[in-house]
């Protein structure tokens, strides 16, 4: 295989960014995209919005060459399509993604893994059986400036942990996706799960597993009564304050932001929009040189990554990688359990 044959289900400002990415990625060749709506499959993506991103958001698609099905479960049948790419609402992750595991493709599927635990276990479990490579878009993980920051504090050089606040603020996106999905909380879990989730995974993902949270949530301020705003408290049981904080309610032309400050015994990490930066204790003030190369944010890492594993025969070899995933879900609807009775809640693993 010289090139891996990417399938994209979902033409919406994730499943679009995957496209141009693949592009520029000489490992992969975009050969069919699936949407339910007609307009997108004749290249018409302008009303395709996001949060962050490049200056081609919205811009024609040129799919000359490319198979165009309004049915994702064709496009998953389709022969030519080595790597089934889906980025489509939440709610529709398990089908798709059980079906392609099915299918035997190899997938990649959009964050969050899935709508609740039980639906994130059985994909995981397919996973782990087809022997098929298969990848969750935590794409913060992969993000450079946290990808160093969580290098350099389990290297130990920053020392003990002492606070960490993580933050995650959108403007309101009421209106934006398919029938305006985000909104319904049956649907997307809210701003908890579809925005915050990242930082909740960055708590696990840094930290390991919390025992307790103990979260405090706006609801229904943009959405029909999903949790638009929260703030949650990680309790490790070792003194140590981790706060992350995340929404989408503020007005549409407050910018979009995601920070982070980890503050230890002998630095503190900290990144926003002055860029990342490491405070000595000694007065000093370092701007870590990050090498990224072709590959500038954590979008471009993860399928970059993905398409590597691929055309190495790698199968699902990061199932320590997918429980956490789980994991992260598990530590979210705990934050829903928190917000709903105003108390703190253990989380059980």
């Amino acid at each position: 295989m010289e090139k891996v044959r990417v399938g994209i289900i979902g033409l919406g400002f994730m499943g679009t960014t995957h496209l141009g990415i693949y592009r520029g990625n000489p490992k992969a060749q975009v050969v069919a995209v699936a949407d339910v709506n007609p307009a997108k499959l004749k290249g018409d993506i302008s009303a395709v919005v996001g949060n962050i991103g490049g200056g081609d958001n919205g811009k024609p698609l040129d799919l000359k060459g490319v198979k165009t099905f309004s049915d994702p479960l064709a496009l998953i049948k389709d022969a030519a399509v080595d790597l089934v790419d889906i980025c489509v609402p939440t709610f529709l992750h398990r089908e798709l993604a059980l079906a392609a595991l099915e299918a035997g493709k190899n997938v990649f599927l959009e964050k969050p893994i899935a709508r609740n635990v039980k639906e994130a276990q059985d994909i995981v479990a397919a996973a782990k059986r087809s022997g098929k490579c298969f990848s969750v878009g935590m794409c913060v993980r992969a993000w450079p400036e946290y990808r160093f920051a969580r290098e350099y504090f389990k290297s130990g050089e920053a020392g003990e942990l002492i606070s960490a606040n993580f933050r995650r603020l959108s403007p309101n996106i009421d209106g934006n996706g398919w029938e305006n999905w985000f909104m319904k909380g049956e649907l997307s879990g809210g701003a908890l799960l579809d925005l915050h989730l990242h930082d909740a995974d960055q708590v696990r993902y840094f930290f390991g597993r919390p025992k307790a949270v103990s979260a405090f949530g706006a609801k229904g301020f943009r959405s029909d009564n999903a949790v638009d705003h929260v703030v949650a408290n990680y309790d490790f049981g070792d003194g140590s304050l981790v706060v992350a904080e995340g929404g989408w309610a503020a007005a549409k032309t407050v910018p979009f932001e995601m920070s982070f400050q980890i503050v230890c015994a002998k630095a503190t990490i900290k990144f926003d929009a002055n860029g990342l930066k490491l405070h000595h204790e000694d007065g000093t003030v370092e701007s870590p040189a990050l090498d990224v190369g072709s590959l500038p944010t954590g979008w471009h890492v993860e399928l970059d990554h993905m398409l590597g594993r691929v055309l190495a025969g790698g199968g699902a070899d990061r199932h320590a990688e997918l429980d956490e995933h789980v994991d992260s879900l598990k530590i979210v609807e705990a934050e829903q359990r928190s917000v709903d009775s105003r108390s703190t809640v253990t989380i059980n693993y």
